[in-house]
């Protein structure tokens, strides 16, 4: 099994075969790119971009505060979710609703420090039906699924198309029940696979051009959105602008959340779809060690435990 000293430096990362672009390195900096992106932004979750530069200029370090009061480095829901999904995953052997449901009603126990509102509600709606299914609702195209989803990129790399989309649906169908945010979050667990496995930009940019072709309020190559709401259009959107008009995971991650709005959650999926991309390596020192410890360790030991679950590693990876 998988383990790591909760102590151990991260300067240390590339000694433990963290370095270069290798598989493991490039799923380790998608799981802490979640979590830095998560930490980055939520200092200015519900800012407007004038309201970020007036405060902080450009807002480019791990610092905590915002509208939680967050300690430096503390993560919100979009890590804090994507954990207890992981979990739920590796318990299972696969996404079980059920599973689901619980872990996420588990979650809701330890009063975190953000949940919202779509989440609450999906989670009562299990406590009180035994249901881990929300009712379909065209209001609930949020982005709640999609902040989550990374271990169902992991845990089902190499899967078929069939068994992807319905390990995805069924995940974001606890809370959120919804094409639209069907379709993104989908979109988003393929543009991680397709970064961890063939890294390529131009593939990633073919897989937010057919969302586009798909349906045509996810278009991202117009004018610049700011101020992105929780909708999962106006997330994938911001998504899709930051990480197609920069080069680097640094560039990408600032870039979103200086746009203000839902920070942390455009903060948290570009994150992970940046890690994969570029490898940890190019997250920088200064946010990982941010992080707390004990997070930055289970997060690596969850990740590569949800890889050998996965077809592609079949436990030899």
């Amino acid at each position: 099994m998988f383990a790591l000293d909760p102590r151990i430096e991260l300067t240390s990362f590339l000694a433990q075969g963290y370095g270069g672009n290798s598989l493991k390195s490039r799923v380790a900096g998608a799981y802490l790119g979640l979590a830095v992106g998560d930490a980055l932004g939520a200092t200015l979750e519900f800012l407007t971009p004038r309201e970020i530069r007036d405060l902080h200029g450009v807002h480019r370090d791990i610092t905590g505060g915002g509208w939680l009061h967050l300690r430096k480095g503390q993560v919100t829901d979009d890590t804090e979710m994507s954990l207890a999904l992981g979990r739920s995953i590796l318990d299972a052997g696969r996404v079980d609703p059920h599973s689901v449901a619980e872990y996420f009603s588990a979650w809701m126990r330890t009063k975190p420090v953000d949940i919202g509102n779509t989440v609450r509600r999906g989670i009562v709606h299990y406590r009180q039906t035994g249901e881990p299914r929300v009712p379909e609702n065209e209001h609930d195209a949020g982005n709640g699924g999609c902040m989550r989803c990374l271990p169902v990129a992991l845990a089902y790399l190499g899967a078929g198309d069939v068994a992807l989309a319905d390990a995805s649906r069924l995940q974001c169908h606890v809370t959120h029940n919804n094409l639209l945010a069907d379709q993104g979050t989908l979109t988003i667990i393929r543009m991680v696979q397709s970064a961890l496995l063939i890294g390529e930009r131009k593939e990633l940019k073919q897989l937010a051009d057919d969302l586009v072709a798909a349906d045509r309020r996810f278009a991202y190559e117009r004018n610049r959105l700011d101020n992105p709401s929780g909708y999962i259009v106006d997330t994938l959107r911001v998504v899709f602008q930051s990480l197609f008009a920069t080069d680097g995971f640094e560039g990408a991650l600032v870039d979103v959340v200086n746009r203000g709005g839902d920070s942390d959650t455009t903060g948290a999926i570009l994150g992970m779809i940046a890690g994969a991309l570029y490898g940890l390596g190019s997250i920088p020192t200064r946010w990982l060690s941010a992080l707390d410890e004990d997070l930055t360790a289970t997060i690596l030991e969850q990740a590569q435990e949800l890889l050998r679950l996965s077809p592609f590693c079949r436990g030899v990876c």
